[in-house]
């Protein structure tokens, strides 16, 4: 495959999908093409590990050995996966055996050209590692107690960097390193994106009514609700206090309006505050919407359309959701 072929692969490689182009060529430079026979080993479980690999073509199935001297196999690796960082990350023997179930191609990431590309590009890898740790925390949620080891590293690796301390979801330093590469990636393949800002109703109120920890738990409550109605692919972020943005990738105006009337409904109807017998006794929120290219061309008017949004929901009584004017 020439050069200018994996470069057009590797685009749609999920954990590559924010590199812009000229970095997705910088990032194929460094990897090694392997050409890997059917029923062919790649490595055994407990080997000594230092590749990662990208499977550009055919099926890598992972098993573990069981205590009964058994096998299961517990993931299969497709064209766009990703297998074998753990080995890298922690310098353990590798936790599986990986072997092709057909005829396959993968390009390999030694780890010492994976350090060397971290130096020498870091805010390539910054964009890498957040989508590799994404699809790493999803993965182990599917696989379980076989990967533990590996949950640990992710989580902790994740909060550390991207996430909210108290809620679990992404900060607002994410937000911002990520937001213009999602609005790139919409112009370039032509896809609406769509971005929800959201104000918990009169918070301030509610600390100062309950007290904080109460406070802590309607964020709490509202983010379980927004999680219920989002997908894997959109990303919800804690702004401030009690601010938060959404980003719904792939998703235009009439979807995204449903997604944000259902989890308004949902935090409307917690019954907590109504339990403690406070003068305020319900949480609501105010969301304003604003999508990409109906109601903007370029990612600050974008933000500004969804801003303004938020506002006219406040003013028209909060507890609702206001979508922006198309463009003319």
């Amino acid at each position: 495959m020439t050069p200018s072929a994996t470069t057009d692969f590797l685009k749609s490689v999920a954990i590559f999908s924010l590199l812009e182009p000229d970095e997705t060529e910088t990032i194929s430079g460094a990897l090694r093409r392997v050409e890997v026979p059917k029923d062919s080993v790649l490595f055994r479980q407990g080997d000594d590990g230092n590749e990662l690999y990208v499977v550009q073509r055919g099926t890598i199935a992972s098993s573990i050995e069981l205590p009964d001297g058994g096998t299961r196999e517990i993931a299969l690796f497709r064209p766009g996966d990703f297998f074998g960082e753990m080995s890298i990350f922690e310098e353990a023997p590798r936790s599986a055996t990986c072997h092709a179930k057909e005829e396959s191609v993968v390009l390999s990431l030694r780890d010492q050209d994976f350090f060397s590309f971290i130096s020498a590009h870091p805010q390539i890898a910054i964009k890498i590692m957040y989508r590799m740790l994404n699809i790493v925390t999803q993965r182990l949620e599917n696989t379980g107690a076989f990967l533990a080891d590996m949950v640990t590293w992710g989580e902790k690796a994740r909060k550390r960097a991207i996430t909210d301390e108290l809620t679990g979801v992404y900060n607002r330093r994410f937000l911002e390193d990520v937001i213009p590469d999602y609005f790139r990636a919409a112009q370039s393949k032509n896809n609406p994106l769509t971005l929800i800002m959201v104000d918990l109703d009169r918070f301030r109120e509610i600390n100062e009514a309950y007290g904080n920890q109460m406070g802590d738990r309607a964020i709490l409550e509202a983010v379980s609700a927004f999680r219920r109605h989002l997908s894997e692919k959109d990303i919800i972020a804690r702004y401030g206090g009690d601010e938060f943005t959404v980003l719904l990738p792939e998703t235009g105006t009439d979807r995204a309006a449903e997604v944000a009337w259902a989890i308004c409904g949902d935090i409307r109807e917690l019954t907590f505050l109504k339990e403690a017998g406070g003068a305020i006794d319900r949480v609501t929120t105010s969301q304003g919407i604003a999508s990409y290219p109906d109601c903007a061309t370029d990612l600050k008017s974008l933000r500004i359309a969804a801003d303004e949004a938020l506002y006219k929901a406040k003013e028209a009584g909060k507890d609702r959701v206001v979508c922006a004017q198309p463009r003319k």
